[in-house]
């Protein structure tokens, strides 16, 4: 399995200092390949005010000339095999574990990071409230708690472009298949949307979110 350093404590985006984040649920954001994470951390002002938000940067670093961070290499088979997910995964865990002891902890993650929200919710099916999965895919390799995930079944919105050209065709089929057999998946495709976010996404993202917090207010 290849070797994944901590994450970096000092390197989280914080919403809210460390006085006024007990007792709200936690929204951990994840970035993609070769960025940071100060870049979905733009979003935070356009979430729901309710979720304390942490962003985290990712724990490599990506081969010159590529800038920024990454959760797993992505050339060679480590771009298909599950094992460089799941160390990046269980590292975030890692973090949650020293970080953190909100009751209620979703993950966002886009790209790369999306991969990693789902690896993280497939490692640990009841650790996690849910997962939101933009321009994203789950891990080939299936894991011993995927039939705990798909007794467990979290929410899990997973949202793409129908013009994204960086997911292969067969990873948006493999996780087609996958997803609906594990999860509670709701979600939608993008027309014209390439690999990004777009407003309309924003907005159903939110609206997945403040449903999110309707549930913990209102346990089932």
């Amino acid at each position: 399995m290849i070797e994944v350093p901590l994450l970096d404590a000092d390197a989280v985006r914080w919403s809210v200092p460390p006085d006024e984040r007990a007792g709200r649920p936690l929204l951990v954001l994840l970035h993609g390949y070769g960025s940071h994470e100060g870049d979905l951390f733009a979003l935070a002002p356009f979430l729901p005010e309710e979720f304390v938000v942490a962003a985290v940067r990712a724990p490599l670093s990506p081969p010159f000339p590529t800038p920024g961070w990454s959760w797993f290499p992505i050339e060679g088979l480590h771009a298909r095999r599950g094992d460089a997910a799941t160390a990046a995964a269980e590292r975030l865990i890692e973090w949650l574990d020293t970080q953190s002891d909100a009751a209620t902890i979703g993950l966002l993650g886009f790209s790369q990071g999306a991969v990693i929200a789902l690896q993280a919710l497939r490692l640990h099916p009841t650790r996690f409230a849910f997962a939101v999965t933009l321009a994203g895919f789950v891990a080939d390799e299936p894991l011993p708690t995927d039939a705990a995930l798909a007794a467990v079944r979290p929410p899990v919105f997973w949202g793409r472009g129908a013009r994204d050209e960086v997911i292969p065709e067969e990873r948006i089929a493999h996780t087609s298949q996958w997803l609906p057999g594990h999860v509670d998946l709701s979600g939608r495709v993008y027309p014209g949307l390439a690999h990004s976010v777009s407003q309309d996404e924003l907005d159903d993202v939110t609206l997945f979110l403040r449903q999110r917090l309707t549930a913990i207010a209102v346990p089932e």
